[in-house]
């Protein structure tokens, strides 16, 4: 879509344009009668009506806790993105407008995701578009051809870094490491005795395996989009929280962080692939996903930078945790040592240990010390699959890109 074409076009939104009454009705039975009437004015084009139910709705997902928030107010949410993002795309404003359609996707609800979504494909081409022209105008002559600027650069200092490792670490066993492992392997091996492995060279017909480590492309598909991000040392750290920023200024923080740096910036376990689709097509979900009438769950992005620490906590579903780019390492558990690691009691932390691998309180858990562990360094290229219910510490040991494909499989696993 050229420049020229863009600034006539209007986002085609089908499915607010048919659910939007519906939505207004759903909407006005649980009181919001000045959201449905500052609508009204927004669908007609109105920008101050289309910010004000935007900030209306933000203010009705905040009212509570998360799971509390009525599903109608996270619709309302997406319906007032959309009238804004309309707006700055008539004008031209495609990182505003970009902005809006993300906000919607993350915070809000289902209903008009088709809407998101396709909104976010016209105004990304527009993008290009303009960028594009600007470029041809500037008559740059041709780009450099040097090498690209790369998110792990293959400096990796082993003996510097094993000094931040946990007590213990590559001491006990190791993860076995299985080369193609074909699938009925995986399955009779591994899967149906509930046992980790490390499967490597399965990954290099993916293109993320090069283009994901250029941090160029990385800006030019994602930069202006928005993600949820968490700053501080873990989840669990009174100090973290979480924050909004562009993919670029993200990107920016990973290039201005080390392992010996306070705060970190971490986009850990979130859904990236199905809001970025061009990130996605850079990906394919490993046979290994369907063993035992598997079903996926939950596919995850983990990226950051160096020292970002997953502390020790199991998952409800099988895992296979891809590294594309960097290095990790992981600690594993198994499932039956619930107890001597002393979980949580509360209900949203249940699944979390209580117990900091990186400083062990050995007064206050004297079981620690002595338990039998399995852990490795993940490599680039190298898939490991965790087992439900087993316990696993992760920390990047250089700046790192993930992928977790949770699913779930009727075959039901022995604990190992």
């Amino acid at each position: 879509m050229s420049t020229a074409a863009s600034a006539t076009a209007t986002l085609s939104t089908p499915t607010l344009d048919s659910e939007s009454q519906a939505l207004l009705q759903s909407i006005t039975s649980h009181g919001g009668y000045a959201y449905a009437r500052m609508a009204s004015l927004a669908a007609t084009g109105d920008q101050r009506a289309a910010e004000a139910v935007r900030e209306m709705a933000w203010e009705q997902l905040h009212s509570g806790p998360w799971h509390s928030v009525l599903p109608v107010w996270r619709d309302a949410y997406s319906m007032a993105c959309l009238y804004v993002a309309k707006f700055h795309f008539s004008n031209g404003e495609f990182k505003d407008a970009l902005r809006a359609l993300d906000m919607g996707i993350i915070m809000g609800g289902p209903l008009l995701r088709k809407d998101l979504d396709s909104a976010i494909e016209v105004v990304s081409e527009a993008k290009t578009g303009r960028q594009n022209d600007k470029a041809a105008i500037r008559d740059e002559g041709p780009r450099n051809s040097g090498q690209p600027k790369l998110l792990c650069p293959d400096n990796f200092d082993k003996s510097k870094v094993l000094k931040v490792l946990p007590v213990r670490s590559l001491s006990c066993k190791n993860v076995v490491k299985r080369s193609t492992l074909s699938l009925e392997g995986f399955l009779h091996e591994y899967f149906l005795l509930g046992s980790p492995v490390i499967i490597t060279d399965c990954m290099a017909h993916w293109p993320a395996r090069t283009k994901w480590n250029d941090l160029d492309y990385l800006t030019r598909v994602a930069g202006d989009r928005t993600v949820p991000v968490e700053v501080g040392k873990n989840y669990l750290c009174t100090e973290w929280k979480q924050e909004l920023i562009t993919f670029s200024q993200f990107l920016e923080r990973i290039q201005s962080n080390d392992c010996s740096s306070a705060v970190r910036t971490y986009l850990a376990q979130h859904q990236l692939f199905d809001q970025i689709i061009e990130l996605q097509k850079d990906i394919c979900i490993p046979d290994y996903c369907y063993a035992g009438g598997g079903e996926i769950r939950s596919l995850n992005a983990w990226f950051g930078p160096a020292g970002t620490v997953t502390p020790l906590h199991h998952d409800p579903h099988h895992n296979i945790l891809a590294q594309v780019v960097g290095k990790k390492y992981v600690r594993l558990y198994a499932a039956t040592l619930t107890e001597e690691l002393y979980p949580y009691s509360e209900t949203m932390l249940k699944n979390s240990s209580q117990v900091d691998l990186d400083n062990i309180d050995e007064v206050e858990f004297p079981k620690v010390h002595d338990l039998e562990f399995l852990d490795c360094i993940l490599e680039e290229g190298e898939m490991l699959y965790i087992p439900p219910k087993w316990w696993h510490y992760v920390r990047s040991l250089t700046p790192s890109f993930s992928v977790s494909f949770w699913w779930s499989g009727s075959a039901s696993p022995t604990a190992s």
